[in-house]
């Protein structure tokens, strides 16, 4: 046996399938798919993921909570193995914000050592062997011995390494068709997309990922994942231009044309209870009635106050009727925010779109409901967004983050069956939400609540897999509310015409607008780092902390890595003798995947390092967690989503045409307030992205199970 360009074993000779072979067997297995029922898929998702809770349950002590592997471990090297070439990384994208986690207790010496020797037995760094522990338990000695291809679900952890760990564990003995690392690979190909924002893969595009991988059977594999349940079939069918496409392709007029789609349990499950309480939220509904004491000066808690989280109303909460409502909608600043408390009236869930300045209208909308006695609570993305939206507000508004409002460090509270105790949430960014957040959203919220979500669909969606607001505004299953406040000024005034897919000049007086060419990543560099440490300063006064770099990625040569390390060398020259950084670094903190919070290194010492944020708070960051720091003069603009910045300055380097979209042009123009400068050596790409390529697509499955249950509903 040798080994394959990739790590994998190679297959026996004369075992191979030909094209034709492979497409009868996608074909064979398409077609069982489409014959099982819905609730057969869920049914075996359920019974494996009882065994595997029991499972689980059996091998971890009950003191032990458990917490995501990147949480309960810093990235270690992975096992060493023949290298393929690395794929280009997407770049980084904020994730959810997450409430605090507890950590687990620490893990046995006896436990250590035997997974330590587990791992080294196959060849495999034994700094892996942390991580194994808190993703497994106190099994996970065993359960790498007998699966050894479980490795791979360890951070940092590519096929390639997981084949030679098992080629070590298991010798000769192993194969490429081996029925675990069948279903390990099937999960880890999905797994990637995930990463890449899709909750679900077509068949074809599963089975190509895993014959990159050497899969000798493909098919075969996803049966085995499809077996063992954490991969879960469904059938959909097409509609618009896929279905026309596809209809056309085939041939055949008699059946509607379907797609076979794949998606990983958690992530199924997901997407159906966040459908299934969606349509609950808006059957549940009952507006209120005229008449009664509901003139709104006796709410049913106290809104006010944030410092510390409520308890659950003691009264019942009040229904204004249609005619206080109405009072209200008459009484809004603008038409749009008269519109959108129209539409909250007379329904439990509504859809709010609009750029930075249509954030009056929900801000409106909260007063409004504040005013008629409702427990009404807006939840933004980030503390800075917290403290803008406050500040719409005549008397600063019931406003949280909504990491303070899931985890319970602020809000109105939970009622006595859990729920949250309020019966408005305004949730703003909500495009940002990924499936899973918004299931965790919805879950929270008590039967008759209403809820507004609110956001730009024109800025990047989520860090998360799904594409939740967009796939509401397209299902149309609720009302939407269209913002017509623009965005004033030149600045607006681009975002705008980026928005519709054209890149014009606008004219800038005061030079709010700065677009310059650098013919590559180094000149990009240099000329960025001079904005942000001289022109912008002088000619505008606004100082160097209040500028942002903004670009594509963190790697190349106009990277984060790059622009952060020449804007240190100008502005705080140091040889980084605490962990890499010197007193006075501007970093960022990520707390959790892809939750970015800025501050500013005070000093540091045994203890760690000593940071202070923009709100005057401080902080130690231990050295086992200095990991997730980076300097922060320059962000990618995934790192920045639900902040802004006086001044903005966004480079795009000459490699970053696969990265670009005019979502991510959209949002990176709309992250300065009084000053965007664009430093861009992309040439015609950059262009050609806004004009010809709207978003980088994601696959998702909750516009069609919306579709399916609101005809079953009827």
């Amino acid at each position: 046996m040798s080994d394959t360009g990739n790590g994998a074993p190679e297959a026996t000779p004369g075992v191979r399938l030909t094209a034709e072979e492979k497409a009868a067997k996608f074909a064979e297995l398409a077609q069982r798919i489409r014959g099982m029922q819905p609730e057969d898929a869920a049914a075996s998702a359920a019974r494996a993921g009882a065994a595997r809770a029991e499972a689980s349950m059996a091998e971890a002590p009950e003191s032990e909570t458990a917490v995501p592997a990147e949480q309960a471990a810093p990235p270690v090297p992975a096992p060493a193995a023949p290298a393929a070439p690395a794929a280009p990384s997407a770049p980084a994208a904020p994730a959810a914000p997450s409430a605090p986690v507890l950590r687990p207790a620490e893990p046995s010496t006896d436990v250590l050592q035997r997974t330590v020797a587990v791992l080294s037995a196959g060849g495999a760094p034994v700094e892996l062997a942390a991580a194994a522990v808190a993703a497994f338990g106190d099994g996970a000695a065993e359960r790498l011995r007998e699966d050894p291809w479980a490795v791979l679900g360890l951070p940092g952890v590519r096929p390639e390494h997981a084949d030679h760990f098992a080629r070590g564990l298991l010798g000769a003995s192993v194969g490429p068709d081996d029925p675990r690392r069948a279903q390990a690979l099937v999960v880890w190909v999905l797994e990637q997309a995930a990463l890449r924002g899709h909750s679900a893969q077509e068949l074809s595009e599963v089975a190509a990922g895993l014959e990159r991988l050497r899969m000798p059977e493909p098919a075969a594999a996803i049966e085995e994942a499809l077996a063992d349940g954490r991969v879960l079939p469904f059938q959909e069918e097409l509609t618009g231009a896929e279905a026309h496409t596809s209809a056309a392709g085939d041939g055949d007029g008699d059946e509607p044309p379907t797609r076979t789609l794949l998606a990983l349990e958690t992530l199924a499950m997901a997407e159906v209870s966040l459908a299934e309480k969606l349509l609950q939220l808006m059957a549940s509904f009952v507006p209120g009635e005229d008449g009664g004491e509901q003139d709104g000066d006796e709410p049913s808690a106290d809104s006010g106050s944030e410092s510390e989280p409520e308890g659950p109303a003691e009264t019942a909460p009040v229904s204004p009727g249609s005619a206080a409502w109405e009072a209200a909608a008459e009484a809004a600043p603008s038409s749009s925010a008269t519109a959108l408390i129209r539409a909250v009236a007379g329904s439990a869930l509504v859809l709010h779109t609009g750029g930075e300045a249509a954030r009056a209208e929900p801000a409106a909308l909260l007063a409004a409901a504040t005013g008629l006695g409702l427990r009404a609570w807006a939840a933004a993305w980030t503390d800075q967004g917290k403290a803008s939206f406050a500040a719409l507000g005549e008397a600063g508004g019931p406003v949280v983050t909504l990491a303070e409002l899931l985890s319970g460090t602020a809000g109105p509270g939970r009622a006595a069956d859990g729920t949250l105790a309020l019966d408005l949430l305004i949730v703003l960014d909500a495009p940002l939400l990924d499936v899973e957040l918004a299931a965790t959203v919805l879950e929270s919220l008590a039967d008759g609540t209403r809820l507004v979500l609110s956001g730009d669909p024109g800025q990047l969606w989520s860090a998360g897999p799904g594409r939740f607001f967009a796939d509401l505004l397209a299902a149309k299953v609720c009302p939407a509310v269209a913002s017509r406040t623009p965005d004033f000024g030149p600045i607006g005034e681009l975002v705008s015409g980026v928005g519709v897919g054209e890149l014009q000049p606008v004219e800038a007086p005061d030079k709010e607008v700065v677009i310059l060419t650098a013919k590559d990543g180094g000149e990009a560099v240099h000329r960025a780092v001079q904005l942000l440490t001289d022109s912008i300063p002088r000619a505008l006064g606004i100082p160097a902390e209040q500028v942002v770099l903004l670009t594509p990625g963190h790697g190349g040569p106009a990277g984060t890595r790059a622009l952060n390390a020449a804007a240190k060398a100008r502005l705080n020259p140091g040889p980084g003798r605490f962990g890499g950084f010197d007193p006075g670094d501007r970093v960022v903190e990520s707390p959790a995947p892809g939750v970015v919070r800025p501050a500013r290194v005070v000093d540091g010492d045994a203890a760690g390092l000593h940071l202070e944020y923009p709100d005057g708070s401080r902080r130690t960051v231990p050295p086992a967690e200095a990991g997730r720091l980076r300097h922060g003069w320059a962000l990618t603009v995934h790192q920045s989503l639900g902040r802004r910045w006086p001044a903005a300055v966004v480079v795009v380097p000459e490699d970053a045409a696969p990265a670009l979209s005019r979502q991510w042009v959209y949002t990176a123009f709309g992250r300065g307030e009084r000053h965007l400068s664009v430093v861009h050596a992309a040439g015609p790409a950059l262009v050609q992205a806004v004009a010809e390529r709207p978003a980088q697509p994601r696959t998702t499955r909750l516009r069609a199970i919306l579709a399916e249950n609101a005809v079953d509903a009827d």
